[in-house]
């Protein structure tokens, strides 16, 4: 059964909802979509409270460590963090709280070429049980190919079956956003979706573009309940309107489940 996993969005040391692509190093033309006067421990607190397991804290740039460690001291061992991890801090975030570690940009060179060297290197840290590896993406003539630097800069590493293969020896989980429509509440990348339910060899969470709960249905149809999904913009708890957050700890619950049946 596919399963909602939560996320911490932190940007500025405050929890937002970002349009994915509109983030960059200057700060030009960010779309915030929401901005909360809550703390991150606040939501992790809740998240705990509601049994919802395996979400992400992601700081978005510098200025977010003290917001990131509030919420995994109100959840220890119960949340993923992500965001500038490197094999000299990977092991300080997990003495922190977290219960694995998520990097993307670190794996590759300042052109976005994989270095396949550095991920042996986190392994030999951290353990592969405890690493996820964030291949976030955007469409592309290949089909789709991974982002780094805040989705900014393509990479030589394309999303398929074989990267798939090849990587999931070193890690427990995957992560995928579908960079092109995080945070437009426009609707799931379909596509995506079903090439990632169809290999499903790993654990994998899938983002971007839920708007309703129909679309919460179709990662369940489209993967086979291969893939897990977080849910950002569109949620209430962070001013969404499109779906609500007491629907998601009841689909988690097994009510989602059932009503496919």
């Amino acid at each position: 059964m596919t399963r909602f996993r939560p996320c911490i969005d932190l940007h500025d040391g405050k929890v937002k909802q970002i349009v994915g692509g509109s983030l960059r190093d200057d700060g030009a033309g960010l779309r915030e979509n929401f901005v909360s006067d809550r703390g991150a421990g606040e939501f992790a607190a809740m998240y705990r409270a509601d049994g919802l397991t395996g979400g992400h804290v992601i700081k978005l740039g510098a200025g977010n460590d003290e917001a990131a460690r509030e919420a995994l001291a109100a959840w220890p061992g119960g949340l993923h963090v992500g965001g500038g991890i490197t094999g000299d801090n990977a092991e300080t975030w997990l003495a922190a709280g977290a219960s694995h570690v998520i990097v993307t940009s670190w794996l590759f060179d300042t052109a976005g070429r994989f270095l396949p060297e550095r991920l042996e290197l986190l392994r030999a840290r951290v353990g592969a049980e405890r690493l996820v590896v964030d291949l976030s993406c955007r469409r592309t003539a290949a089909g789709w190919t991974v982002a780094m630097n805040r989705w900014q800069t393509l990479t030589d590493l394309d999303v398929t079956p074989a990267t798939l293969d090849a990587l999931a020896g070193s890690c427990a989980e995957f992560l995928i956003h579908a960079a092109d429509v995080e945070g437009l509440c426009g609707g799931i990348d379909e596509d995506l979706v079903k090439l990632l339910g169809g290999w499903a060899g790993k654990p994998m969470t899938y983002a971007g573009g839920v708007a309703t709960m129909d679309d919460v249905r179709l990662v369940q149809r489209a993967s086979g309940g291969a893939i897990d999904l977080t849910v950002g913009s569109a949620l209430d708890i962070f001013g969404g309107r499109g779906v609500r957050y007491a629907e998601l700890v009841e689909w988690n619950r097994g009510a989602g489940a059932a009503a496919l049946d």
